[in-house]
């Protein structure tokens, strides 16, 4: 089937857009924007991804206050409709690699929005991510981030804010190809010979978008349990990687390495600070106070995990309805660590309907966190701005004493 897409002399195959290289389900496509203030301790964000293999096509509005979090998830069959609408949500690319209309016309949910996202720089094209298991690429994946700021209204029920470029800041990515296997499309882990690990294992990843004033950019870095920077044979992989704006093109500053002193919330493995101390390619170095300033939001209700939507599907699963399915959920995540139960899980609470051993008993927390960012230029200058600070340790993490 051709797609809008096809009419630019773009292709890089020789098959229209509707099809795509791969017949893995793991193959996907899609954006993630978010829009926040620190001040009223508020994080939105949204997304939509295509899995062209299942001809699904799946999105989200999250809306985090302080740790209450609600979600209205969407999804339809893609092939019926190549636009970036399903239902009452919809994304315009109103200038490509820069411009945004995200709108959630009104609904049962109580959420609403009509957003314009405006980059504040061009995007930053990350090291491509190349994962290997048994000869198999479980990751073959592009994506690029982009910082920017908002303006527009949201509302939620009997509330609403007025959402401008001096308040809020933004930031999205796009990603496409071969990610991590999600379940329930993925096999079962049992019917596969056990995975292979080799090479250095990641233990701890910070990802940030952020805007200080005039200043603003991406970074991510990746360390292994001894607090070491170095690629890894794992979804994310670069060791470093980054770039700072100041507005566009005025100043493009490449970066080439981070160091971070992190502080954890006692008891926890979830972030309450870090200092980043960043060095750019003409040996000048930039630093970064990041305060975390509301309880992070919880990802596991966007439609990414098993059991996240009422069905116990995912995005790439079909619901029930081949132009329209719809539904919402509230929790209160305002104290983390805490509880949280995905839908259609077996008595026991500690595997899911579809079998795949996953211990949902356990206490969880989120990772994607509102920072108050102030960015120290290397002549001392200080720019004041906000982000999105993705952060989380898996396992044993010496520098922060984590077994």
């Amino acid at each position: 089937m051709l797609t809008p897409y096809d009419e630019f002399p773009v292709h890089q195959a020789s098959r229209p857009f509707s099809y795509v290289p791969s017949t893995d389900y793991s193959w996907d496509d899609g954006h993630y924007i978010g829009i926040f203030s620190p001040e009223h301790k508020i994080f939105l964000c949204m997304g939509m991804r295509v899995n062209a293999n299942t001809d699904m096509i799946g999105g989200y509005a999250l809306l985090n206050i302080a740790g209450h979090q609600t979600t209205v998830r969407f999804s339809r069959c893609w092939r019926g409709n190549f636009s970036m609408t399903i239902g009452p949500f919809s994304i315009d690319f109103v200038e490509p690699l820069k411009t945004l209309r995200v709108k959630l016309d009104e609904n049962d949910s109580g959420m609403t929005f009509d957003i314009l996202w405006e980059g504040s720089s061009p995007p930053f094209l990350e090291d491509h991510h190349v994962s290997v298991n048994r000869g198999r690429h479980t990751t073959d994946q592009t994506r690029y981030s982009q910082p920017g700021s908002a303006t527009g209204t949201l509302s939620l029920n009997d509330k609403s804010w007025a959402i401008e470029p001096n308040g809020w800041q933004a930031s999205r990515d796009h990603s496409w190809g071969l990610y991590a296997g999600r379940a329930p499309l993925s096999p079962p882990s049992h019917l596969l010979p056990p995975r292979v690990s080799f090479g250095p294992q990641r233990a701890l990843r910070l990802w940030t978008v952020f805007k200080s004033g005039e200043i603003s950019g991406f970074y991510h870095l990746h360390e292994t349990a001894e607090g070491v920077q170095v690629k890894m044979n794992d979804v994310f992989g670069t060791p470093f990687g980054g770039r700072l704006f100041r507005d566009w093109g005025e100043e493009d500053i490449e970066l080439v390495a981070g160091v971070h002193e992190t502080v954890l919330e006692p008891g926890t493995r979830m972030l309450k600070g870090t200092n980043v101390t960043l060095t750019d390619t003409l040996g000048r170095v930039w630093r970064q106070e990041i305060r975390v300033v509301s309880p992070p939001w919880v990802p596991m209700t966007m439609g990414y995990h098993p059991g996240s939507w009422k069905d116990g599907g995912t995005f790439g699963t079909y619901h029930g309805s081949e132009t329209l399915a719809m539904e919402w959920d509230y929790f209160d995540f305002s104290v983390q660590p805490c509880k949280y139960q995905p839908y259609r899980v077996s008595g026991s609470g500690a595997e899911d309907d579809f079998g795949l051993g996953l211990d949902y008993s356990k206490l969880v927390h989120g990772v994607e966190y509102l920072g108050q960012i102030t960015t120290i230029a290397p002549d001392g200058t200080r720019y004041e701005g906000s982000g999105q600070v993705e952060f989380f340790i898996n396992g044993p993490y010496t520098p922060l004493g984590l077994e």
